[in-house]
């Protein structure tokens, strides 16, 4: 996958006016469905919203999700800048989490101040190996990264129930689930921090991944456009032939940027294995590698961009819920149609109204000078 060629139009057209447009489309077709089923779209909107952001226990679980999301988005546009479409973060997770969970298992008896970094470590190592593979096909044998990708997340998904049924799971235990991890070995929750500066606030599963995935997204922003390697990151997604004559290996840039792709996907594990579940469990990734695709495009591969995104698509999951509890006509499937919506025009068809938008610009650019 290539990058398209930069348009002539001003720069926060394509950033900022082309996705919001998509996203009210999106939304306007959500509401034209939800009124012909007899409810009203703006009662659903007001539900959506306040299930979402309206009370604090309401905001922590949308943060939750909304970490989540930033470390696919993130992994997904690392992986875009270098022209390669990254569909393997689902499996890439799940073997972060696997990474996480063997270190909680054995180093229980550790400090927490020791474990944690042994734990993101792993996380990202894991994540990181298994990317590497798909990377070295692409690389070296000419494999599509696309087709490589998706087969390792079924193979990932294999290999995750044979070690929950066969090696991990607690003797005597018919639940796929392993051992609880010491508690020494938790991520703290938000509201435990908060409580510390004496703030009391609901319990949710938001917890210290948070940061964790805003220093990614500082760190990614510093590594993509700050850093010798993510200049070469970026030649090689816009010319790979050119760059080539500028002394840059497009085999080796691919396998760096994969793992660096891999590697922020594991952190998904930390936030679901060290932060909420506390054990290793089937399904844990929910789906949150594909959802950053969506995230990745609508934030047009930038970490203030994705974060947004990310936070989009972390209320339309916290809210969905509230809105199909408030309004029983609107059932949890709907809500997934209006996520399906999102993604499909702010990804699939996402270029439909780019170009018209773009080019009213460049005429009134034209026209003005």
């Amino acid at each position: 996958m290539t990058e398209t060629a930069p348009s002539q139009a001003p720069r926060w057209v394509n950033l900022a006016l082309v996705p919001a447009v998509n996203l009210l489309i999106a939304f306007l077709i959500s509401g034209l469905i939800i009124a012909l089923i007899g409810e009203d779209p703006f009662k659903a909107l007001k539900f959506l919203l306040i299930g979402a952001f309206g009370y604090p226990e309401a905001t922590g679980f949308t943060l939750y999700y909304t970490t989540n999301f930033i470390f696919t988005g993130l992994a997904v546009a690392v992986a875009f800048h270098c022209g390669l479409f990254n569909i393997g973060g689902e499996g890439q997770a799940y073997l972060g989490g696997l990474g996480v969970g063997l270190i909680c298992l054995n180093l229980g008896g550790w400090p927490f101040l020791l474990v944690l970094p042994v734990s993101i470590a792993a996380a990202m190592a894991f994540g990181a190996g298994w990317a590497l593979i798909p990377a070295y096909l692409q690389a070296k044998r000419g494999s599509h990264i696309v087709i490589t990708t998706i087969m390792f997340n079924f193979i990932a998904s294999a290999l995750m129930t044979y070690l929950m049924v066969e090696v991990l799971i607690k003797p005597g235990q018919q639940s796929p689930e392993s051992r609880e991890f010491e508690a020494n070995t938790w991520l703290p929750f938000m509201h435990e921090m908060l409580q510390w500066i004496g703030i009391e606030v609901s319990c949710s599963p938001l917890n210290f991944s948070f940061f964790l995935a805003l220093i990614c997204s500082l760190c990614v922003w510093v590594f993509i456009w700050q850093t010798r390697w993510g200049y070469e990151i970026r030649t090689v997604g816009q010319n790979p032939t050119a760059a080539v004559y500028a002394g840059i290996s497009p085999a080796r840039t691919i396998m760096l940027t994969m793992c660096v792709s891999g590697a922020l996907a594991g952190f998904v594990g930390v936030n679901e294995i060290m932060g909420v579940q506390h054990r290793l469990m089937l399904d844990f990734t929910g789906g949150y590698g594909f959802v950053g695709i969506a995230v990745a495009l609508m934030g047009r591969n930038h970490p203030i961009g994705v974060f947004l995104a990310a936070l989009l698509f972390g209320a339309l999951y916290q809210g969905g819920t509230e809105l199909s509890f408030e309004m029983p006509n609107i059932t949890r499937h709907m809500v997934v149609v209006i996520q399906g919506l999102v993604i499909l025009f702010s990804g699939a068809l996402e270029h439909m109204l780019r170009p018209r938008i773009e080019s009213f610009f460049v005429r009134r650019t034209v026209a003005v000078e």
